[in-house]
Formats: C-alpha cells, structure tokens, sequence
C-alpha cells in the first residue's frame, strides 16, 4: 500500500511539475509571439502586397471607411473642389484631376481617391472611370503574380 502511495505521489509531483513547465512554455511563447506580432505588423504595413488579414485590402480598397485618415498627396490645390458635383467639372478642372492621376504611383492612387472621399472632393465622372480601371489594372496584376509560382 505504501508503495502505491509513493507511485502516486511522484505521479502528481511530475504532472504539477510537466503542468507548470507548460505554462512557462506558453508565456514564453506568448510573449515572442506578440513581439513577432508587432514586427510582422511593422512588416506588413512596409510591403506592397496586403497582409491577407483583413477582408478588404486596405492598400486597393476605394472605400473611405476602410481608413479615416486622410493623406495629402501633393495635391492640397484640389480642397476648392470640395463638395462639387462630379458632373460640374469643367474641362480645364477635369484635366487637372487626371494630370494628378496619371502622374501617381499606380500603388497609390487607391490611397488618393479614399483621402479625396474623406476631404468630400467628388472626383470627375471619366477621371473616375479611369481611376477604378486603373486600380482593377493593378489588383489584377497583383492577383495574377501572386498566383504564378516561382521558378
């Protein structure tokens, strides 16, 4: 009986000990995992690609709701055009618009059109038309070389 009472006290003793290794195991795996968190957030915000975490890429995304924060893209002249109407540009204005468009970078014209919805700038209708090609151009390409396996 008494040898069955040690058996069963060291069988306690080495699950209390395999109990507590296994928490300190998960602390610390917690712990580098929120830093590894954080860096692989850092990361992805850097890269071009989008991060696969989010049901809306906000890099391609057209929506303001995506992201409130409004950027300026070396384009303050245009704030006169707040609350304008899309189809009471004039030529001129139009122009200016697609002047604007067409000398972005192509991985950062969707940030530009969210930061025009945000400052209530409606863009051109065939300047939107052009920006909403332009940008289904790019997630297109993006799609087709993510998908093609490297050789």
């Amino acid at each position: 009986m008494t040898v069955a009472l040690i058996l069963l006290a060291a069988l306690v003793l080495v699950g209390a000990l395999l109990y507590a290794e296994h928490r300190l195991h998960l602390a610390r795996k917690k712990g580098e995992g929120e830093a590894d968190a954080s860096a692989e957030n850092s990361e992805a915000e850097d890269s071009e690609e989008c991060c696969g975490m989010h049901i809306t890429c906000e890099k391609d995304s057209l929506l303001a709701a995506v992201s409130n924060k409004i950027e300026y893209y070396d384009d303050e002249e245009l704030d006169r055009f707040a609350g304008i109407a899309p189809d009471a540009y004039s030529d001129s204005e139009i122009e200016e618009f697609r002047d604007i468009l067409l000398s972005m970078r192509p991985d950062d014209i969707a940030g530009w059109a969210r930061s025009l919805q945000l400052r209530r700038i409606s863009l051109p209708e065939p300047v939107r038309d052009e920006l909403i090609m332009i940008v289904a151009e790019a997630r297109s390409a993006r799609t087709n070389h993510a998908s093609v396996p490297a050789v």
